[in-house]
Parts: structure tokens; sequence; C-alpha cells
């Protein structure tokens, strides 16, 4: 088989619905061809937590009742506290290995240029820095967690 050949069969897969073609010619060589799986992440839990959190600001401002309006109280005391936000799509991984502590905890003093977490996108692994100073207070994501652009990770007071 010549190559001008079997660039046609691979037009050929590529606009068929077909996965795989095996072919043997009359001399006895096979040509096999595979379309590679078109991955989809689907993270319909990271998709919903951006919208909780622009939906708290908007209910704040509206005092209704008395067991409500503590809730508001705090609400708005989290209002307070800066958040460490996500740069890109990825996986968040709190240690730089599974076998080393994590870059920050609750509790701990952070600066502008301190690595707080690692982002991997696309099998690179990208330090991210809390670019503000304060307190971590909260973690908001799991270590191996997929996070969107602009997702909250830590809160910092």
């Amino acid at each position: 088989m010549n190559f001008k050949e079997i660039k046609e069969l691979i037009e050929i897969l590529d606009q068929s619905n077909l996965t795989e073609i095996n072919i043997e010619d009359n001399k006895g060589s096979v040509v096999n061809l595979k379309k590679e799986k078109e991955t989809e992440i689907i993270t319909p839990q990271v998709a919903q937590q951006p919208a909780q959190q622009i939906s708290q600001p908007q209910a704040a401002p509206q005092p209704q009742s008395t067991t409500q309006s503590g809730e508001e109280t705090q609400e708005s005391a989290s209002d307070n506290y800066e958040t460490i936000n996500a740069p890109m799509v990825g996986t968040f991984y709190k240690s730089p290995s599974p076998e080393e502590d994590a870059y920050v905890q609750v509790g701990d003093k952070v600066s502008n240029d301190t690595t707080v977490c690692i982002l991997e996108a696309m099998k690179l692994f990208n330090e991210i820095q809390a670019e503000t100073s304060g307190e971590i207070v909260e973690i908001l994501v799991e270590d191996g967690q997929m996070v969107e652009y602009g997702q909250p990770l830590f809160k910092v007071k």
C-alpha cells in the first residue's frame, strides 16, 4: 500500500462514523487505523458552585425575618474575606506530591508570592501564588477536584 492510499483511508475514516479500519492488501501487509476518542469533561458540581456564590450577595440586602437576618449577618461577614481564584481550568492539588505536606492549611499566613496550590492543565503543573496577603480561613475545593476559571479556591482574611 502506498502513502496516497493510506492518506485516502484516513480521510474516509475521519468522515465516517467508524472508529477503526483494518485492511490487508494482496501483498500481505496490514494497515490498522483507529480514531482517537474525543474526551468530554463533565463537571456539574463545579458549574453549580460559582452560581451559588453569586446568588448569596443578592440575598443579603433583603431582610425578611429575625431568623433570616441572623443568617444574612453570617453571609455579610463572609463577604469581608478575599478569595484566591483559579486562574485557569485544571485539577487542584494541595501539595506538590501525595507524600508531601500541603502548601497551605487553614490558619496559615500567606503573602503575595506564597505558593498555595498546583493546578494541572494538559499535563502541565502550574504553581499558583496567593496574590494577596492574609490568613487562610477556608479551603473551598478538595484535592484532585476539577476547577473552573475564576472559581474560588481559598478564603483569605
